[in-house]
């Protein structure tokens, strides 16, 4: 199955680089470019792609706020891609932001191609693209900014088993299902299948949504 890609960048040279290297990619499908946020929420409507590579700054409009109009379109639109910020600095507000709106994660725009390949990949398969290393810091030193939201956030964590809490809190630290498993002496599907269950249980679209929301409802502090 291809998968059908647009690249929303205002320079030129990194839309044409990205696009040569996923292009060549017998399973991409790259369906359209263009240099800001408002070009490519209406190209996004126009063309209907999986993966949307979405720049964090952009003039006429930034990457946040197309990436809230894709993920939150108005009455009548049905098509909601996954959307990828790609951003220079490793920390930034807009990605942490992006990541609450429901974008799949975030992407160094300096990362070795091997990566964006396979960044588009997973983010089309429906997971998240969160690196361990980064996402500590991103979603701590964020989070830190804004107190946790504890009324609703926390209530909706009693939904929650034992073993799901747990499972959440090492998402949340940026361990992968691998590492959790290893964490927790699991087998790495039983771990895909409690994240599933979080997800539903919490009506969460990715793993990216589940780190913003276990450090918003206080299940997870700053610093831990």
């Amino acid at each position: 199955m291809t998968t059908r890609v647009i690249i929303v960048d205002d320079q030129a040279m990194v839309r044409a680089g990205f696009a040569a290297l996923l292009a060549a990619q017998s399973d991409i499908d790259v369906v359209g470019e263009a240099p800001d946020g408002a070009q490519g929420v209406e190209l996004s409507r126009r063309t209907h792609p999986d993966v949307v590579l979405m720049d964090v700054r952009m003039p006429e409009m930034d990457g946040l706020e197309a990436a809230r109009r894709l993920l939150s379109p108005p009455p009548g639109v049905t098509h909601r891609p996954r959307v990828l910020m790609l951003t220079t600095f490793d920390v930034d507000d807009y990605v942490y932001e992006a990541l609450r709106a429901g974008a799949s994660g975030f992407l160094l725009k300096d990362a070795p191609p091997a990566d964006l390949i396979a960044a588009v990949r997973v983010v089309a398969s429906g997971d998240a693209l969160l690196a361990p290393s980064v996402t500590r810091r991103l979603i701590a030193d964020f989070a830190q900014q804004r107190p946790a939201s504890r009324g609703k956030p926390a209530l909706r964590l009693k939904g929650l088993t034992e073993r799901e809490t747990e499972v959440l809190t090492l998402v949340a630290r940026g361990q992968s299902n691998t590492e959790i498993a290893r964490t927790l002496v699991l087998a790495e599907q039983t771990v895909k299948t409690h994240v599933s269950r979080v997800l539903t249980k919490l009506d969460l679209r990715d793993r990216a949504q589940a780190v913003v929301f276990a450090y918003e409802s206080g299940l997870v502090a700053p610093g831990e």
